[in-house]
């Protein structure tokens, strides 16, 4: 009886391990949505841009009309907080999935209401940009509620040859609105 136990024991440790040898080897990366009959997978990279917040881009402010620069005339203001991303490499193509994390306060001069938040995600490499997009993101405060925390997603797809120092930047876009991108 041991000896049948064991004998079955030893095949099915001989299958696993025949099944194993018919795995593609996709380099230590793990496969990412596409199927068996997909000719080009796509693959989760380990070498994924870093999202970077600047100080100057990540609080927006919106002021009564007239009023610049005075705390008590705060309408809105803004922040980011944290942000996370995830990329996937087809042939061509790396694509940045950024998530951040961001609140909206009341000020002084406001109210509830909603506010849109005009938010710029650029990927460059050195000198070179490689995407730059600015997406109005509505944000809607309650009455009474405080904060309101929201969360901004933008897939920014870059060239697949980018190098190993391409940062993606999220911010704020304080640009006047005549020289901001139109979508």
């Amino acid at each position: 009886m041991v000896g049948h136990t064991v004998s079955r024991i030893a095949a099915c440790v001989g299958l696993l391990a025949l099944g194993g040898c018919n795995t593609p080897d996709t380099g230590g990366a793990i496969e990412a949505g596409g199927s068996a009959a997909s000719a080009t997978p796509a693959v989760i990279q380990a070498a994924c841009p870093q999202v970077v917040m600047r100080d100057a881009t990540s609080v927006y402010r919106t002021y009564a009309k007239g009023a610049k620069d005075d705390p008590t005339q705060i309408v809105y203001q803004a922040s980011l907080a944290d942000s996370t991303r995830q990329c996937v490499q087809s042939d061509t193509t790396l694509t940045v999935n950024v998530v951040v994390q961001g609140r909206v306060t009341s000020g002084p001069a406001g109210g509830p209401g909603t506010i849109n938040l005009p938010i710029r995600v650029t990927a460059s490499d050195g000198d070179s940009t490689l995407f730059s997009d600015v997406t109005q993101i509505p944000v809607t405060v309650a009455a009474g509620a405080g904060a309101q925390q929201f969360i901004f997603t933008k897939s920014a797809p870059i060239s697949g040859g980018a190098g190993n120092f391409a940062k993606v930047y999220v911010g704020f876009d304080t640009a006047p609105t005549s020289t901001k991108k139109k979508k």
